[in-house]
C-alpha cells in the first residue's frame, strides 16, 4: 500500500488523469448537446400543447363572446333602461316589462347557442325571461331548482359584489346536463345609489365539452376552465362537479376552492395554461410526464448508451497509448538510476527526477563559471589598481592582459575620471536589510555600468574599479578623438545627472590626457589632486585638473586679502550687533579672495581661521571678561575644522557670526534699555495728566496729543501702550466714560448734555462708545440708579 501511495506521483498517474480530463471534454459536450436538444424538444412539445389549448380557447371564446354580446344588448336595451331608471309612474312599469320580454324572444331566436338568459328586476322583485315575467321564487323553481343550489345561494350569486363573473349554475330545463356556465353582470345603480338588477346569460356545459373533445388525444390529461377567482368552472372529467379537485392530479394545485397556477407541479405531471382573449377565464392543461416526455425518452436512452460506449473505448485506447509513450521515459529513468546507484530513490515523479538531474549539471556548470568570473574580476581590479598607483610590472604584457580580461585597447592615450559619492551614508540608510559590503557592491555596479556606457557612446572605452573608497574610471581614448577634455566633461556631467535619479550626489574630477602605460599613474594622480580642490570649489561639482593647475610660486606670492583696517571694520560691525551688515561685509571679504582663479588649500584655511579669530577679538572688546560666550560654545572651532569644503566652513562661520552679533546686540540693548525705561515712564505720566486735564476738549485726539509732545501720534500711542497696556484713544474714551457715570447717576442732565460735558460733539458718538466699553447704552445705565 505504501508503494502504491508513493506511485501516485508517477508520470503514469499524471498521464492517466490528463487523458481522463481530455476525455471528459467530449462527454461534457455530449451532455450539453443532449441538454440543448432536450430543451428544444420540450419547447416543441410545449408549443404543440399550446396550439391545442389555443384551439380550445378559440372555440370556447366564441361561445363566451356570444354570451357577453347578448349581455351587452340586454343591458343597453332602451326598454330595460326605461324600466330600471325611468321616473315614470309605477303603473306604467308592467307594460314596459311586457314589451321588454317580447324583445327577449327576438334575442332568443338570434342567439340559438344561448340556453337561457333573464334579468332580475330588484325593484319589482321579479325575473324577466323571454316571453314572461315571474316572481323571484317562482323563477328560481322554474330555472334552477334541481337540488344542487338553494334559493339563498342563488340570491347570493346574483348580488355578488363583482361586476362581471362566470359561475356554474344548475339548469332545470337542460337536456343533456344539469349544469350551465352563467355570465352574471350587475346593472348600474340608480340615482339613489340602490341596486337595480342583474343580467344572467347561461350556456350549457355540453357546448364547452365539444371543445375538450378537440384535444382528447391526450388520454389521462386534465383540461380545466378557471373563472376570474381561479375556481374550477369545468373539467373534461366525467364528473364535472367541483369535487373533481379531490383528484390526485389536481391536489397539488388546490388551495381551498382555488386553483393555484403558480404552484409547483407534482412529481410525474406537467402544467400548461393560457388566458382567454375575451374574458377573465383561464384554460389549463395538466398532463402526466410519461405522456409529455414520451418522444424524448428515445433521445435520452440513446445519449446514455453512446456515452457508456465512448467511455469504454476511450479507456482501452488511453491505456494502450500511455504504456507506449511511457517506455522511453522508463528507460531514461533506469539509466539515471544506474548512474546514481548510491543515491536513495526518493523522487517518484520521473520527469522531476530527470529535471533535477539536468539542473544539477547546470548548477555545477554555473558555479564553475561564477568562480572563474569572480577570480577574473579580482585580477582585473588588482591590475588596474597597480596601474593607477604607477606600480608597473615589466614582466606583465599588459596588452595581452587586457585581452584576457575582455578589455579593448583603442589607442595608447589614457585619461582618468574620479567619482566620490558624498551622501553614501544616506543611501545606505535607504537600503535596509543589506550589509555594508553588498551596498557598496551595488553602488559600484550602478556607477560602473553608467560611466562605461557613456564612454562607449563617445567611441571611447571605459573601465571602472574602486580605489581607496573612490570609483575610478580608466578611459582609453579613441585615436580619432578631438577636444578630449570637453568629451570627458560631458561624460562626467551626464553621469551626474543620470545617477541623481538614484539620489546619488557625486563630486567628479578629471585628469589630463596621457600616453603609454606610465601615463595612467600620472593621470590618476592629477584626478586625485583635482579632487582635493573640492574643499575650495565645493562638493557635487566637476573639477578638471587643467582648471586648477598653477605655478606653486605664484600661489605663495599672491597670498590672500585681509588687511588690519578691514579686520577692524568687521569688528566694528560686530560690536554694533548688526548681523546683516556684518554678514554682507564678510561675504565681500571671502568673495574677493575666492573669486581668484584658484586659491591654495593652505591659504584658504588660514583665511577662515583669521575670520574666526576676528570674532573672538570682537567678543573680548565687548567686555566679556569671563569669556562666558566662548565657554558656552566650546566646539565652534572643531566644527569648522571638520568641514570638507570652504562652503561648509563659510556656513559654520555665518552661524558663529550670528551668535556673536546677537550677543553684541543684547549687550547694547541692556545698557540702553535702563535709560530709555525711565524717560518712557515720565512721558507716559505726562500724557496721562494732559488727558485728565483736557478730557472736556472736543478736539482732544491722538494727533493733537502727539503735536503737544512733539511726537507723531501713532508712535506716541505705541509708546503709551507699551507702558500702560492700552492705546491713547482707548485711554481717552475710558476716562471720559468714568467722568460721565457720576453725572448719569444724578439724573439731572440729559444724555446729550452729558456727552457735551465729557468732550463728545454729538450724543450718538457718546452712546456708541459707552455701549462698546460698558456693554449697555447710557439710557439703560441711568435706569439702573
Amino acid at each position: 500500500m505504501r508503494y502504491l501511495w508513493r506511485k501516485r506521483k508517477s508520470i503514469v498517474v499524471t498521464w492517466l488523469i490528463s487523458y481522463s480530463v481530455v476525455l471528459f471534454v467530449p462527454i461534457v459536450i455530449s451532455l450539453i448537446i443532449y441538454s440543448q436538444a432536450s430543451h428544444a424538444l420540450r419547447g416543441e412539445i410545449h408549443r404543440a400543447n399550446d396550439s391545442l389549448l389555443k384551439q380550445m380557447r378559440y372555440t370556447i371564446d366564441n361561445q363566451i363572446e356570444l354570451m357577453k354580446r347578448l349581455n351587452m344588448e340586454i343591458t343597453w336595451n332602451a326598454k330595460l333602461q326605461s324600466l330600471m331608471y325611468s321616473s315614470k309612474p309605477s303603473k306604467e312599469a308592467p307594460f314596459t316589462a311586457y314589451q321588454l320580454v317580447k324583445d327577449f324572444r327576438l334575442y332568443k331566436t338570434s342567439y340559438a347557442s344561448i340556453d337561457e338568459f333573464y334579468v332580475v328586476w330588484n325593484r319589482d322583485g321579479s325575473v324577466l325571461r323571454p316571453g314572461n315575467v315571474r316572481e323571484m321564487q317562482t323563477a328560481f323553481q322554474t330555472i334552477h331548482d334541481t337540488g344542487a343550489l338553494s334559493y339563498a345561494q342563488w340570491l347570493e350569486q346574483l348580488h355578488h359584489p363583482a361586476q362581471d363573473q362566470f359561475v356554474l349554475l344548475p339548469h332545470k330545463d337542460a337536456a343533456q346536463t344539469r349544469t350551465s356556465i352563467a355570465y352574471i353582470t350587475q346593472l348600474p345603480k340608480d340615482l339613489n345609489g340602490d341596486d337595480t338588477g342583474t343580467v344572467v346569460v347561461m350556456a350549457g356545459t355540453a357546448r364547452f365539452q365539444e371543445a375538450f373533445e378537440s384535444i382528447s388525444a391526450f388520454s389521462g390529461g386534465r383540461l380545466l376552465i378557471l373563472n376570474q377567482e381561479d375556481r374550477i368552472l369545468l373539467s373534461n372529467a366525467e364528473d364535472s362537479k367541483p369535487q373533481v379537485q379531490n383528484n390526485l392530479m389536481l391536489e397539488p394545485f388546490m388551495d381551498g376552492g382555488r386553483f393555484r397556477l403558480d404552484a409547483e407541479p407534482a412529481k410525474g405531471s406537467e402544467l400548461i395554461s393560457i388566458q382567454s382573449a375575451v374574458s377573465g377565464l383561464k384554460y389549463v392543461l395538466i398532463l402526466p410526464s410519461s405522456i409529455y416526455w414520451e418522444k424524448a425518452e428515445y433521445v435520452r436512452s440513446f445519449t446514455y448508451i453512446s456515452i457508456l460506449i465512448s467511455l469504454f473505448g476511450a479507456g482501452v485506447l488511453t491505456w494502450f497509448f500511455m504504456r507506449r509513450n511511457y517506455s522511453p521515459i522508463q528507460q531514461l529513468v533506469q539509466s539515471l538510476a544506474d548512474k546514481n546507484g548510491q543515491e536513495d530513490h526518493t523522487e517518484w515523479n520521473e520527469l522531476r527526477l530527470i529535471q533535477r538531474a539536468i539542473l544539477n549539471v547546470h548548477t555545477e556548470k554555473d558555479e564553475i563559471a561564477l568562480q572563474l568570473q569572480k577570480h577574473q574580476h579580482v585580477l582585473r581590479s588588482n591590475m588596474l589598481n597597480r596601474l593607477f598607483k604607477g606600480k608597473l610590472d615589466p614582466l606583465v604584457p599588459y596588452e595581452e592582459a587586457f585581452k584576457s580580461f575582455h578589455m579593448e585597447l583603442l589607442s595608447d592615450d589614457f585619461a582618468v575620471i574620479l567619482f566620490v559619492v558624498e551622501n553614501d551614508e544616506n543611501l545606505y540608510a535607504k537600503l535596509p536589510g543589506i550589509d555594508d559590503n553588498e551596498r557598496s557592491k551595488l553602488m559600484q555596479f550602478i556607477i560602473g555600468n553608467v560611466v562605461e556606457e557613456l564612454a562607449v557612446q563617445r567611441q571611447h572605452a571605459g573601465y571602472v574599479v574602486e580605489v581607496d573608497d573612490m570609483m575610478v574610471c580608466l578611459v582609453n581614448l579613441s585615436p580619432s578623438a578631438e577636444n578630449v577634455q570637453q568629451q570627458l566633461h560631458e561624460i562626467a556631467s551626464e553621469a551626474q545627472q543620470f545617477l541623481s535619479r538614484y539620489e546619488m550626489d557625486l563630486t567628479v574630477s578629471i585628469s589630463g590626457k596621457h600616453a603609454s602605460w606610465p601615463g595612467i599613474g600620472q593621470a590618476y594622480q592629477e584626478a586625485v589632486d583635482a579632487m582635493e580642490y573640492k574643499m575650495v570649489l565645493g562638493k557635487k561639482g566637476i573639477i578638471a585638473y587643467q582648471d586648477i593647475r598653477r605655478d606653486p610660486a605664484e600661489l605663495s606670492r599672491n597670498g590672500y586679502y585681509y588687511p588690519l583696517q578691514t579686520e577692524q571694520q568687521l569688528i566694528n560691525f560686530i560690536k554694533t550687533g548688526d548681523f546683516g551688515q556684518a554678514s554682507d561685509f564678510m561675504n565681500e571679504i571671502t568673495a574677493r579672495n575666492f573669486s581668484k582663479p584658484v586659491m591654495s588649500l593652505t591659504l584658504a584655511r588660514c583665511l577662515i581661521f583669521n575670520l574666526v579669530g576676528t570674532m573672538m577679538k570682537a567678543i573680548h572688546e565687548l567686555g566679556d571678561g569671563d569669556d562666558s560666550l566662548l565657554e558656552d560654545n566650546p566646539l565652534w572651532m572643531d566644527k569648522i575644522i571638520a568641514c570638507d569644503t570652504i562652503q561648509e566652513m563659510q556656513a559654520e562661520l555665518h552661524l558663529l557670526l550670528q551668535e556673536v552679533c546677537d550677543y553684541a546686540s543684547a549687550k547694547r540693548s541692556s545698557n540702553v534699555s535702563k535709560e530709555r525705561e525711565g524717560s518712557l515712564r515720565d512721558l507716559t505720566n505726562s500724557v496721562a495728566r494732559h488727558i485728565e486735564e483736557n478730557f472736556q476738549d472736543m478736539n482732544l485726539n491722538v494727533n493733537a496729543i502727539g503735536e503737544r509732545f512733539e511726537l507723531k501720534g501713532s508712535y506716541l500711542s505705541k509708546l503709551f501702550k507699551s507702558q500702560t497696556g492700552e492705546g491713547l484713544l482707548d485711554y481717552i474714551h475710558k476716562y471720559r466714560i468714568e467722568q460721565a457715570k457720576p453725572m448719569m447717576k444724578g439724573k439731572r442732565e440729559s444724555i446729550a448734555e452729558i456727552a457735551r460735558l465729557v468732550g463728545y460733539n454729538d450724543a450718538a458718538t457718546f452712546i456708541r462708545v459707552f455701549k462698546k466699553y460698558e456693554g449697555i447704552t447710557p439710557g439703560k445705565y441711568k435706569e439702573l440708579f
